[in-house]
């Protein structure tokens, strides 16, 4: 069985819950006041993850999958488990269509879509097929190269003069509204309640007390990195633009100049973009693949790697007409009705399930 580090959890975590956040704009929708949205998401996130790894260590260290099986039975925990199955391929079929999104109007306008997606999805077969080992090692290597990326760029940013503090002020002027519509429920289900994913990750990892501390650490991290960007974007952007804006974070590094000499960085926010992008998409379909073979009992492990790559690419390829419809269904449709029943209320209801059930065996047994 393959095995990963407490690290490698740590950086596949980290770079799982920046995903396309960090490139679209998290919580823009709260105006001056999206890095408070953030932080409140992150804090709210933090305490899901702690439910999760309670309902793990109550189900004796098993995977998401396992959790339904054992305490719901099979009538009703197989259908819910595969409802969980293709949400996974949903999820990674809607980092494909960002790319749809992203890319053409952006440094690739003459590139066929259908070109883009096929090489993105070969690479993500490629990973796929060598394991979450070498997803994970990968991981290692690209963390430290995201975070110099990183303080490059604050640094160029910083020296373009082309940041107003006055921008991100009054904070909360216009109340907690904004605030909290942005936190409910996109910003609490968008990338913290998605994490949900990594419990079929944390039965492989080696030091399995160690994976609540490890998740917080990288979760309040890679809220603090959301809201930093957050806060740069608004203060050289402006509430307005970074609000209505589609890819703030792209704009923002598009500004950077630095003495007529540095500029036109507008790879930096692709690189961004793509690699964690890629990392998403990867854990996406690798629960997925994780979830059939246990469901269906395959024994041959690239079967269901294909079957779910090709679905994966066509949904990335026909999930809408238009940008402004995926979007709209990913704001607004995709988190009430989608996530927040999967991420929080099935796994609450599963929780309480299972603490009766284990004191209703306790009792049992005396």
């Amino acid at each position: 069985m393959e095995k990963i580090s407490s690290y490698q959890l740590f950086t596949l975590v980290f770079l799982y819950e920046i995903g396309s956040t960090i490139i679209f704009g998290f919580a823009s929708s709260a105006g001056r006041d999206a890095w408070i949205s953030v932080l409140i998401s992150t804090f709210i996130g933090v305490i899901i993850n702690i439910v999760y790894y309670i309902i793990f260590k109550l189900n004796r260290r098993s995977n998401l999958i396992g959790w339904f099986l054992a305490q719901f039975g099979i009538w009703i925990g197989t259908p819910i488990a595969y409802v969980y199955a293709l949400e996974f391929i949903y999820d990674g079929s809607r980092g494909l269509a960002d790319l749809e999104i992203l890319l053409p109007s952006t440094i690739l306008p003459k590139t066929p879509v259908l070109v883009i997606e096929f090489i993105f999805i070969f690479v993500i077969t490629y990973a796929l097929i060598s394991g979450i080992e070498v997803i994970a090692r990968l991981g290692e290597i690209f963390f430290p190269t995201i975070i110099f990326i990183f303080i490059i760029e604050v640094i160029l940013i910083c020296n373009s003069n082309m940041l107003n503090i006055q921008y991100i002020r009054p904070v909360l002027g216009k109340g907690w509204g904004n605030v909290w519509k942005a936190v409910w429920p996109l910003g609490i289900t968008q990338t913290f309640g998605q994490t949900i994913e990594f419990t079929m990750l944390w039965p492989l990892v080696k030091k399995p007390e160690k994976i609540i501390k490890i998740t917080t650490i990288a979760t309040i991290l890679a809220g603090v990195f959301i809201a930093f960007f957050d806060i740069l974007s608004i203060m050289a952007l402006g509430e307005n633009t970074f609000s209505n804006s589609n890819f703030p974070l792209y704009r923002l590094i598009r500004l950077i100049s630095v003495g007529d000499f540095i500029e036109n960085l507008d790879a930096i926010g692709v690189i961004y973009f793509l690699t964690t992008a890629f990392f998403k998409a990867s854990i996406h379909f690798f629960c997925a693949t994780q979830a059939i073979e246990q469901l269906t009992f395959a024994k041959n492990k690239y079967m269901p790697i294909f079957i779910i790559v090709v679905i994966g690419l066509y949904l990335g390829l026909n999930m809408a007409s238009s940008a402004a419809e995926h979007l709209q269904t990913g704001l607004k449709i995709v988190p009430l009705y989608l996530w927040i029943p999967l991420f929080y209320v099935l796994p609450i209801i599963l929780l309480i399930v299972t603490v009766f059930r284990n004191k209703l065996g306790k009792k049992v047994k005396n």
